[in-house]
């Protein structure tokens, strides 16, 4: 179905919001959306560059009278995280977004949106192709694979692109302008399975669901449960009541995404049945209480099943549930400069076998970068003591505060006469690419901006339409006035 922003302002944006949802972008498959980005340039008459990693340069000329004005760089990534609700059946490289509208907001179905960073994209579309607007040059600069370790910015030709400012669009709090972020890196933990055969009879499948999920920069401080973690507790408390064989345990779907759903396979003893029945509804009941504002609809739920024809070896399980129990999560400290804000954390985000080992992926942040060398260290002794092995990748670096920003100042006042309201300067936790984009493009001025993004990175995103013609005008006022 097309057409469903239709009349939906700023009409130009949301034109080509909609023709991206329409277009497969999960990390590591934008080969469409590079190439539609270069027919798009085309089509205006615009010089376009795609490299190697389909990483897309798009250059407008000044206006006139703006020939010797700053060069602007706009800047966002054409990569989604692709999460679906588990009962809904929906192929993200072929299905085009389900979108709706409900009130001010532009939702889905079931999936998630791509707000995060479609809205960027289209803003910068529309003004690549609208020759009324008055700017100085530009150079909009489309990142690939951000989600997923910021390969595109990683593998950025700096020769391709220059500019004086660089305005990122990967923000997602309208009247907030940021100008500092946290650095990261994937610490990924491998541990080769064994398995054996099991002497229990009655197999159970085990899941833990029904939580929110969420941005594991942005959201994660609302303390929302992690199914994997929460799923090692449960391994570690049955594992102290009764006797169980272990099998087929995964969860989460990206390494930024606070896992919504973990699974397992437990064989127990026919005898302890009763027992197993038992403790699950206590510590359902437990986690309810727990998570009862911030995950108040967490659920603990098994079907019996046919016994697998194999189990994880007493080694094994031993060394996962260890893992799982050890291994740093969620906020690990905060800033004592600026309220609020967290400055390290720990994100487990995926766990799953592959080639006859589980793998663990942890995404670690922190503004502070002996702080995240700590938390990596950590998980290095962790693997040590377990047998395992861990290895680190996708490292980034923070983007540090610039006490004077000339374009910080020009947004600060453009933003109040507009809309009589103070322009709020913060940093973030989550990762930005302008960290990457510093070492490569040099020390300019940047910020980061954009309009209310909600639940990005769960199927409950969603995207304020007031808000993006808010910011969008906001942006048009600034680059007429740099």
């Amino acid at each position: 179905m097309k057409d469903i922003l239709k009349g939906i302002k700023p009409i130009e944006v949301m034109k080509h919001f909609e023709e991206l949802t329409r277009i497969p972008r999960e990390s590591g498959n934008e080969k469409a959306v590079s190439d539609f980005l270069i027919d798009f340039a085309k089509e205006n008459n615009l010089d376009v560059i795609q490299e190697p990693c389909l990483n897309v340069i798009i250059k407008k000329p000044a206006s006139k009278g703006y020939e010797n004005h700053k060069r602007v760089i706009l800047q966002g990534h054409i990569d989604m995280v692709c999460v679906k609700d588990d009962d809904y059946t929906f192929d993200f490289e072929k299905d085009p977004i389900p979108l709706v509208i409900e009130g001010d907001f532009i939702k889905t179905k079931g999936t998630t949106l791509g707000g995060d960073n479609g809205i960027a994209v289209a803003m910068m579309m529309a003004i690549l192709e609208d020759s009324s607007l008055k700017h100085p040059e530009i150079s909009a600069l489309f990142t690939v694979s951000e989600e997923t370790g910021m390969d595109g910015v990683l593998d950025l030709n700096s020769e391709n692109i220059s500019g004086d400012i660089l305005i990122n669009l990967d923000s997602e709090e309208e009247g907030v302008l940021l100008a500092s972020c946290a650095g990261g890196v994937n610490s990924i933990i491998t541990l080769d399975i064994k398995e054996t055969e099991s002497d229990n009879e009655t197999a159970y499948r085990l899941r833990v669901h029904g939580l929110k999920g969420g941005h594991s920069g942005v959201e994660i401080h609302h303390r929302r449960a992690n199914a994997i973690v929460t799923l090692g507790r449960l391994f570690y408390r049955l594992n102290d009541k009764l006797k169980f064989d272990l099998s087929n345990v995964s969860g989460g779907d990206k390494p930024n995404a606070i896992p919504k759903n973990a699974y397992g396979i437990i064989v127990v003893d026919k005898s302890d049945k009763d027992e197993f029945v038992s403790e699950i509804d206590k510590f359902e009941f437990e986690l309810k209480s727990e998570y009862e504002v911030s995950d108040s609809d967490i659920m603990v739920s098994f079907e019996e099943i046919e016994k697998p024809d194999f189990v994880y070896a007493d080694k094994t399980k031993e060394s996962i549930i260890n893992i799982l129990s050890l291994i740093p999560n969620a906020v690990q400290t905060m800033s004592a400069g600026i309220e609020g804000l967290v400055e390290s954390s720990s994100n487990l985000g995926v766990l799953e076998e592959k080639d006859d080992k589980l793998v663990f992926i942890n995404a670690v942040r922190s503004s502070v970068a002996s702080l995240k060398k700590d938390i990596t260290d950590k998980i290095q002794i962790i693997s040590d003591l377990t047998g395992a092995e861990m290895a680190l990748e996708s490292d980034y670096p923070s983007w540090p505060f610039k006490v004077e920003s000339e374009i910080r100042e020009l947004m600060k006042k453009e933003y109040l006469e507009m809309y009589h309201n103070e322009l709020k300067v913060d940093a973030i936790h989550a990762g930005l690419e302008c960290g990457f984009l510093k070492e490569k493009i040099g020390d300019i001025d940047m910020v980061s901006l954009g309009p209310d993004l909600f639940d990005v990175h769960t199927p409950k995103e969603s995207l304020s339409i007031s808000s993006t013609q808010r910011t969008y005008d906001f942006l048009l006022k600034v680059l007429e006035n740099i």
